[in-house]
């Protein structure tokens, strides 16, 4: 028997199939789209080159084309997704770049049509926490009155000195109001952050986790860190040799902040899926499978559960 009250078979973190299975009553797919929004890190507004870590891509490498229509992008990725899930729900992903980062009727443009496809339930826009206006919060607010809304918002450490270091931006009092400001909307929020940033230690990783718990999300994505090729970070990692985690250090990690995140919480995601002929390290990332497998089987072996260690 699971010790576990968010799951329904051998996971002790509440992950996001559990989740929507018990909301929708069966799967439910995301669809990634790319939508050929930029970046305010991009485009000068808050800086230039993005984050250092960012892919050609916006970190929409298993996104769309967006020389495609966004309703192309969809079917054809519905078409996969059904050859294995045949009569799945599905959630359109906005995910490529910075997808709040434009006009309020730009926006409308975009998730209007998306909503209106047959079996969608909701929309997931990936975004950043300082490019959302008040207009655009309006529109969300509305929005997630009709459909089931979710805002991903970047955040990847709490920690200033790395966030500048990775380019990022903005600053933790950004991020933070940023999610009250969706919450006071009773608007889902998901953050993303990073494990393995170049010289951050598991305190400081941890640390993060236990900031995020004390606010009000409801889903929170774990990524762990890999250098792709072309990109800052790459240049970084020739000339610094910073620690890449191992495997091993992952799972560490990767567990102890589980334990420290309230149950309720929506484990979205746990590892990455980095694109093979990019990726430069770690190697591991490869076996995505393997990395999950691992995590439970040191969860059964530690006697350990998301929450374990919330006060």
């Amino acid at each position: 028997m699971n010790c576990f009250q968010y799951s329904s078979n051998n996971k002790r973190y509440h992950t996001l199939d559990y989740f929507y299975k018990q909301k929708f009553g069966k799967k439910v797919c995301k669809i990634s789209l790319n939508a050929g929004f930029t970046c305010p890190n991009k485009d000068g507004t808050k800086g230039f080159g993005g984050c250092i870590y960012c892919s050609k891509l916006g970190s929409g490498d298993f996104a769309g084309q967006k020389e495609k229509s966004l309703i192309t992008q969809f079917n054809e990725i519905k078409e996969i997704m059904k050859k294995k899930w045949k009569d799945a729900l599905y959630i359109g992903y906005f995910q490529a770049n910075t997808n709040t980062y434009a006009e309020t009727d730009i926006l409308k443009q975009k998730y209007e049509p998306i909503l209106k496809l047959e079996n969608v339930v909701g929309l997931n826009i990936a975004t950043r926490p300082d490019a959302i206006t008040e207009d655009c919060l309006d529109y969300l607010e509305e929005l997630s009155k009709r459909t089931y809304l979710t805002i991903e918002l970047g955040l990847q450490t709490i920690h200033e000195k790395t966030t500048k270091l990775i380019n990022r931006g903005h600053d933790l009092k950004c991020f933070d109001e940023m999610v009250k400001k969706l919450r006071d909307r009773n608007i889902n929020v998901v953050v993303h952050i990073i494990n393995g940033l170049p010289y951050e230690t598991k305190e400081m990783m941890l640390e993060t986790v236990e900031h995020i718990n004390q606010l009000d999300i409801q889903g929170v994505k774990i990524h762990m860190l890999h250098i792709i090729k072309d990109t800052q970070l790459e240049k970084i990692f020739e000339k610094e040799k910073f620690h890449v985690l191992t495997k091993s250090e992952y799972i560490d990690i990767v567990i102890e902040q589980l334990e420290r995140l309230r149950p309720e919480i929506i484990i979205n995601r746990i590892t990455g899926d980095p694109v093979k002929e990019d990726l430069i390290e770690p190697n591991w990332l490869l076996k995505k499978f393997c990395v999950l497998n691992d995590i439970d089987k040191e969860m059964v072996k530690r006697n350990s559960y998301q929450g374990k260690k919330v006060k």
